[in-house]
């Protein structure tokens, strides 16, 4: 499968190692408006082609399946030229800005009959794989309780301009680092939100969130708090997830620890190379879309995930909790 990549940010390293690693893949095309940044991204492969318009890429004979790596509300044109175009599509996360547009790029890649997959790396981050794997063992029992807390950064400087506007991503901090939140929890809480109640601060000057939590309340009765704040003294990227007989903590940088009955013993411990692996299953995992496999993320989670972010937005703008009408589905 000959992959192209539109968008050299700061995860396009990621995505070409894992193009190089599989080998039922190839990576032979880069596009991105600024052309030493594409070059970076793509720097010691052979035979890559580079482009500044998108357009171009998705044309390209050389090209089979394209991945979207740019501000998150290009991720619907992109797509959807890319399905009519006849290739395949794996999205970055979030999957687009609006519900609509989630369904509209469902649509036209099913029509176009191409396969469409979401990247949603919290299912590939081997912390998180090792937490799954020992919640399926049954040893803890039942999911009771989420919490996750978060750190970033959202001052003047620290990021792309794009992150500020809130026409292009969508939001601030909550649509990016929270969306990562609600996927895990989802995710790991084995339910879809019925329930909703979120707050958020505006710092530092910029024109969106730099700061929020989220509470769900999920269709099981599993409870989920999560917190994301920005610059704080500390940083933090913590899941714990309150079972019945035990607690998981899962921390990239710390790796995975289980507590029962007053010990604490180590699931897994980190790696440097952790996030090149979550990438590169990733990649694998959209080839399996691609041959006819189930996805690892469902594309109604995917979804879901935006609808909690934008009823997110509307609870903290209407200062109460909102209901969520059940429909989505939850990975196994």
């Amino acid at each position: 499968m000959r992959i192209g990549l539109i968008g050299a940010g700061a995860v396009a390293k990621y995505h070409v190692e894992a193009a190089l690693a599989l080998p039922g893949a190839r990576f032979t095309a880069i596009c991105d408006l600024d052309e030493s940044a594409a070059a970076r991204a793509a720097k010691g492969v052979d035979g890559v082609q580079f482009f500044t318009d998108y357009r171009a890429l998705v044309e390209s004979d050389d090209v089979d399946a394209v991945i979207v790596n740019t501000p998150h509300a290009l991720h619907l044109p992109m797509a959807i030229d890319a399905a009519r175009a006849g290739k395949h599509v794996l999205v970055e996360k979030p999957m687009a800005t609006s519900l609509a547009d989630c369904d509209l790029m469902q649509e036209e890649t099913a029509a176009a009959g191409v396969k469409l997959a979401v990247g949603h790396i919290q299912h590939f981050l081997p912390d998180k794989v090792a937490a799954r794997a020992l919640l399926e063992q049954g040893e803890l029992g039942e999911v009771v309780m989420i919490r996750d807390q978060r750190s970033t950064d959202y001052r003047p400087g620290t990021r792309p301009e794009w992150f500020f506007s809130r026409p292009i991503a969508g939001g601030g901090a909550l649509i990016n680092i929270g969306g990562h939140c609600l996927d895990r929890a989802l995710w790991f809480g084995g339910a879809p939100a019925v329930e909703v109640s979120a707050s958020v601060a505006q710092r530092f000057g910029v024109p969106v969130e730099t700061d929020g939590t989220i509470a769900l309340r999920l269709a099981n009765g599993v409870g989920v708090t999560i917190a994301v704040v920005s610059d704080p003294p500390a940083r933090s990227d913590l899941l714990a997830i309150v079972c019945e007989r035990g607690v998981i903590e899962a921390d990239p940088r710390v790796g995975t620890l289980v507590r029962v009955d007053g010990h604490t013993r180590v699931v897994r411990d980190p790696d440097a190379g952790d996030i090149q692996q979550a990438f590169t299953a990733q990649l694998a995992d959209f080839l399996g879309v691609i041959d006819g496999d189930a996805p690892a993320v469902p594309l109604e989670h995917a979804r879901h995930v935006v609808e909690l972010v934008l009823a997110s937005y509307e609870s903290a703008a209407a200062q109460r909790s909102l209901q969520i009408p059940l429909r989505a589905e939850v990975p196994a």
